[in-house]
Order: C-alpha cells, then sequence, then structure tokens
C-alpha cells in the first residue's frame, strides 16, 4: 500500500510517497526533471516487498514547494535535510536522471549517509553542448521556471563534481538506457570508470528505464543491494 507525507526542510515542504515495511531498510528513490515521486509508483511497490521505501517529490516537483529558487546542490541539500528529518541514517539512493546526479552529489559529500548508490542514466559531471526546451502547452506538475536552472548546470557542470567523483566510496550501480536515450552513453561510461567501486550495465529501454522495463530494473537492483 502506498502511503503519503509530507516534512519540512528549511523552508521547503517535501511530498513524498512510501512503500513497504517500516522496519525495513531504507531506499529513496528521486526522479528525473519534470518527473514526480508518481513515476516510481511500481518500482516502489516492487521494492517494497523487500525495503522500505521512500520516493521524493524534489523541490519544484509534484506536491513538493515550488521555491522558485533551484540548483544541484539545493537538491542534494534538500534530500539530506530528509534523512535528517525522517532519522534515516545510511540508505540506499536510487536517482534517476537528474536525480541521478542529485544522489552523487550526495554521495561525494556526505559519504557517511549513502550506503549503495544506483544511477539510472543519469547526467553526467561533463561539460555537453547546450540545449533548451519548449514551453509547456498547459498545466504541469512542475514548475517551468527550474528548467532552464537545471539545463544549464546539466550543460556547463561545476568542475568539482567531476573532479570529485573519485571520491564516492559507495558501490555504485549504474544503469544505462542505452542507445535510444539522449544521455551521452560514452560519458556514462567514462564516469564509471572514475568511481572506485561501480559497476555499469545497460538495460536497452531508452532514458526511462525504471517506466519502460520496471521488472528488470528491480532485479537488477535487487541483486546489486543484496551482493
Amino acid at each position: 500500500m502506498t502511503e503519503r507525507g509530507v516534512v519540512d526542510v528549511g523552508d521547503v515542504r517535501l511530498s513524498y510517497r512510501s512503500w513497504g515495511d517500516s522496519y525495513g531498510s531504507p531506499v529513496v528513490l528521486l526522479h528525473g526533471l519534470t518527473g514526480s515521486a508518481d513515476s516510481w509508483e511500481t518500482v516502489g511497490q516492487l521494492l517494497g516487498e523487500e525495503w522500505r521505501v521512500y520516493a521524493l517529490d524534489l523541490r519544484g516537483h509534484g506536491e513538493s514547494d515550488w521555491p522558485d529558487e533551484y540548483s544541484f546542490e539545493l537538491m542534494r541539500d534538500d534530500v539530506l535535510g530528509f534523512l535528517d528529518e525522517l532519522s534515516l541514517d545510511r540508505v540506499g539512493i536510487v536517482g534517476h536522471s537528474m536525480g541521478g546526479l542529485v544522489g552523487y552529489l550526495l554521495a561525494q559529500d556526505h559519504p557517511d549517509r549513502v550506503e549503495r548508490l544506483v544511477l539510472e542514466d543519469p547526467a553526467p559531471p561533463y561539460p555537453r553542448k547546450p540545449f533548451g526546451s519548449a514551453e509547456p502547452d498547459g498545466p504541469v506538475a512542475y514548475d517551468a521556471n527550474l528548467v532552464p536552472a537545471i539545463f544549464a548546470q546539466v550543460s556547463d557542470p561545476d568542475p568539482e563534481w567531476a573532479e570529485r567523483i573519485g571520491e564516492i566510496v559507495a558501490p555504485t550501480l549504474i544503469v544505462a538506457g542505452g542507445p535510444d536515450s539522449p544521455m551521452p552513453q560514452e560519458r556514462l561510461h567514462d564516469m564509471a570508470a572514475g568511481i572506485p567501486d561501480c559497476r555499469l550495465i545497460v538495460i536497452p529501454a531508452g532514458h526511462d528505464v525504471h517506466a519502460a522495463q520496471p521488472q528488470q530494473f528491480v532485479e537488477q537492483v535487487t541483486e546489486f543491494f543484496t551482493s
């Protein structure tokens, strides 16, 4: 059964969903840009058979606050605050795309809080050709103001992100989406090579692996978490 909750982290109220036994080992799911905790419904239920699973609406998304101030660093700090408010000491992190970048920044800066790290087709910490997005045609479940701020950091990331990739001590699994993904797959291999304890697998389902192939995705995550 899906449970819902909210927590105040600083000046931002974060909404989340949870699944599984409240005494289970905690796993936190972080969605991609313009997504929400809703996108993890199937995966959350499946992982909830083994763990206590939480899926956040990151700031500017879904039912969390839309504070009109956005960066990966702020989202990283929000996640840390969420862990503190729920008294979650060490967790497994599963981050998709934007959420993957938030996850590996958390693992760099707070290695004591991340036990294992899964990065699903994450935005790699290397410069890439700038890109933009079209204005939404109608109402959306995210703050449109966050998109240019996030795209700017993805296109021109802080050089320290790549310089410190080797500081990630948590065992890490990168799940690449293969040739149909817009993420630069060769750079995911570079990223995997820079993380000391990292394995990369390819599930050729495009960028949204967990949505296109939830059963296969959960099987790989479960094997990694229990190995």
